[in-house]
């Protein structure tokens, strides 16, 4: 989904909850990284890997000059022989320490194996931000939750490109002046509001 897809969809949920609520997610998530200089790890389920977040996080992170956002998808069956950035496996969530975060996206609540993992890392220092199940043990471990319930106006994946996309958008700008993304989208906004009324 791309910044003009993404304008859209915000002028459609325009009065709704759910873009303050992404909004608040993602600063959480922004605040945490970069305040601690990096180390995000998502994860999903064995069978729901967060793929596209992924993609639009380290998008996100090269268009708003915030490196911190970029994450380590760490995957259930990683084997050593796939591509660097898809061989780590839920061994790294076992050296997860204070200063990195950690986000879980499940459509429902995980199984009993990676809960244990993510309490670990929490124990260990790791800031925990869940992203799925409004109920559960992984929003009862979690440092901030958004809650994507099942029957939910927005499924998780839509909820996920609301995230990506609004965790590189309050970025500080670079000196040199506002980043392409953030002109991009604000032009995207401006041509597809109503135009004003006259009297």
């Amino acid at each position: 989904m791309d910044a003009v897809r993404v304008a859209l969809l915000r002028d459609v949920l325009a009065g709704t909850e759910w873009l303050g609520a992404t909004r608040r997610f993602a600063g959480a998530l922004r605040g945490s990284v970069v305040s601690h200089g990096g180390g995000l790890l998502l994860v999903g389920t064995r069978e729901y890997e967060p793929w596209h977040l992924a993609a639009h996080l380290m998008d996100e992170a090269t268009w708003s000059g915030t490196p911190e956002l970029a994450p380590t998808l760490v995957r259930h069956d990683a084997r050593p022989s796939d591509p660097a950035h898809l061989a780590v496996g839920l061994g790294r969530l076992e050296a997860a320490r204070r200063g990195e975060t950690l986000l879980v996206v499940a459509p429902g609540e995980p199984a009993a194996p990676l809960l244990e993992r993510v309490s670990d890392a929490r124990r260990a220092g790791a800031t925990l931000l869940s992203l799925g199940p409004g109920a559960g043990e992984l929003p009862a471990l979690a440092h901030e939750t958004l809650a994507v319930p099942d029957g939910a106006e927005l499924d998780l994946d839509t909820v996920q490109h609301l995230v990506g996309a609004a965790a590189g958008e309050n970025a500080l700008p670079p000196s040199r002046g506002r980043p392409f993304r953030d002109r991009l989208s604000r032009l995207a906004d401006l041509l597809t509001a109503p135009p004003p009324a006259r009297w």
